[in-house]
C-alpha cells in the first residue's frame, strides 16, 4: 500500500517529483560539481607540497597573525549576532507593527548585496568623514581601517544566519506553554530560561555556528574597511588572495585548507551535538 506522502505526490497517475533514482543522481551530480570538485582541486594543489613546505606556509608569522585576527573577530561577531539575531527574530515573530515586512525583508539584504558593495558602503558610513564615523571619532572610536571595521563587516554579512535559524523555531512554539508558566507564578526570566531557551538553544547554536563559519571566509566586505595592515587588520582570506596574486597556488591552497578544516570541524561538532541533544530531549 502506498504511503500517505506517496499518495499526495501523484497527480492523475504521475509523480510530481522525479523518482528516487533520478532525484538522487541529480543531487549527487550537483554536489559533486559545486562542492566536491572544488574541494578536490584544493586537496590536489596542497598535495603537491611536502609536509615541511606545507607547515612553513601555514605557520608563517604573518599568516598566523591573520588566523588570530580572523578567528577573534569572527568569534566576536558570531556571539554578538547570537544576541541581536535572537532579539530580531523574537520581534519579527511575536509583534505586529508597521514596517514589519520591510524589516523582515531587509534581514536578507546581505545575501542579495555583493560583498564588495557592502564593504564600500561600510567604509562610506564609518570613515572619519562618514555619517557614523564623524560621531564615533568625537568619542575617540575608530572603526574604518581598524580591527573594529572587520567586526562590523562580519556582523553585517553573517547576521541573517542567526535570525533565519531561530525564526522558524519561534514560530512553531506554542504560546500556551508560556501562558501556563506565567499563570503559575513564574517570572519572565524563568519562562525564558525554563520554557523558551531549551527549545531555541539548538537552532540558536546552529545559527551562531553558521555565522562564525561565514565570517571566517569573508573577503569582499572586509578588505575595503579593514585597512589591510600586516599583523593588525589582515584576515586570512586576504592572505589567500595575496598568494593567488603571486601565482603561488599551492601556498594559497595550504592557507585555505586551514580555514576549510576549521569550518568543517566546527560544523561537524555542532551537528553531532545537535543530534544528540534532540534525541535526549525526545527521550524524556
Amino acid at each position: 500500500m502506498p504511503t500517505f506522502l506517496h499518495k499526495h505526490l501523484r497527480v492523475q497517475g504521475k509523480q510530481v517529483l522525479p523518482g528516487f533514482t533520478l532525484s538522487l543522481g541529480v543531487s549527487l551530480l550537483f554536489i559533486s560539481l559545486i562542492l566536491l570538485l572544488p574541494i578536490t582541486g584544493l586537496i590536489v594543489q596542497t598535495s603537491s607540497m611536502s609536509w615541511q613546505e606545507y607547515w612553513l606556509v601555514i605557520s608563517d608569522p604573518r599568516v598566523v597573525a591573520s588566523y588570530r585576527v580572523t578567528f577573534l573577530m569572527a568569534l566576536g561577531a558570531s556571539l554578538i549576532n547570537g544576541v541581536l539575531g535572537l532579539l530580531l527574530a523574537w520581534v519579527l515573530v511575536r509583534y505586529h507593527f508597521f514596517g514589519k515586512r520591510l524589516i523582515d525583508a531587509m534581514i536578507d539584504l546581505p545575501f542579495a548585496l555583493p560583498t564588495a558593495i557592502a564593504g564600500l558602503t561600510l567604509v562610506t558610513l564609518f570613515a572619519e568623514n562618514g555619517w557614523y564615523g564623524q560621531l564615533l571619532s568625537q568619542v575617540g572610536i575608530q572603526v574604518a581601517y581598524a580591527p573594529a571595521g572587520i567586526l562590523v563587516a562580519m556582523l553585517f554579512t553573517s547576521l541573517p544566519f542567526v535570525v533565519r535559524s531561530v525564526q522558524p523555531v519561534l514560530e512553531d512554539l506554542a504560546q500556551e506553554d508560556e501562558e501556563a508558566a506565567l499563570s503559575l507564578g513564574a517570572s519572565d526570566l524563568t519562562v525564558f530560561r525554563r520554557v523558551l531557551f531549551p527549545a531555541l538553544w539548538p537552532a540558536l547554536l546552529m545559527g551562531v555556528s553558521l555565522s562564525l563559519i561565514r565570517s571566517l571566509g569573508e573577503f569582499g566586505a572586509i578588505i575595503f574597511i579593514a585597512g589591510n595592515m600586516p599583523y593588525l587588520t589582515e584576515v586570512t582570506s586576504l592572505m589567500i588572495f595575496i598568494r593567488l596574486q603571486e601565482f603561488d597556488y599551492a601556498a594559497a591552497s595550504a592557507i585555505a585548507s586551514v580555514i576549510l578544516l576549521t569550518s568543517l570541524t566546527a560544523l561537524l561538532l555542532i551537528n553531532i551535538w545537535q543530534t544528540r541533544y534532540l534525541k535526549r530531549i525526545q527521550g524524556r
